[in-house]
């Protein structure tokens, strides 16, 4: 079966045509081409799809796209303003807060809901934070010294 919805995404209005069974990571790569989020593990583990839905952090393989029927969705191309990384994206990259870049999608929509949570939150916040978000490669260490560094800048 087939849906009607309308939806802003990354602050662009959009009316699509979803199945009954489509995911919103699904509809976010294959319909409007953002690929930004990942599918790590189709079962909500490992945060790699993790969007903005209303200003919450979802994962989106777990999310129908018809329940961003009247909704505001977020992915981490729309973290950038104008074509300017965010002061959060810019951090990752100074703070060399990527590995292999998988998990980088979903860390920083983590991050910026963290962040636009608590604005000056300590480590084991921010920690707290990307609990729902996996990385591979790394032990987190310069995640987190990122995501600081950005809490003190505030201007994500």
């Amino acid at each position: 079966m087939k849906h009607e919805i309308d939806c802003i995404v990354n602050d662009q209005a959009h009316h699509l045509t979803v199945a009954s069974h489509e995911t919103l990571l699904c509809m976010l790569r294959e319909q409007l081409g953002l690929t930004g989020a990942k599918n790590g593990c189709a079962t909500g583990e490992c945060g790699a799809c993790s969007v903005l839905l209303n200003d919450e952090v979802v994962n989106s393989c777990l999310v129908l796209a018809v329940e961003a029927d009247h909704a505001t969705v977020v992915t981490v191309e729309g973290l950038a303003d104008e074509g300017e990384l965010s002061t959060l994206q810019q951090s990752f990259l100074d703070h060399s807060a990527t590995q292999c870049g998988f998990c980088t999608s979903g860390m920083l929509v983590a991050a910026t809901a963290l962040l636009k949570q608590a604005s000056r939150p300590d480590v084991n916040a921010v920690r707290a934070g990307l609990a729902g978000n996996l990385c591979r490669c790394t032990g987190y260490d310069d995640i987190v010294k990122a995501i600081m560094a950005a809490s003190r800048a505030r201007r994500t």
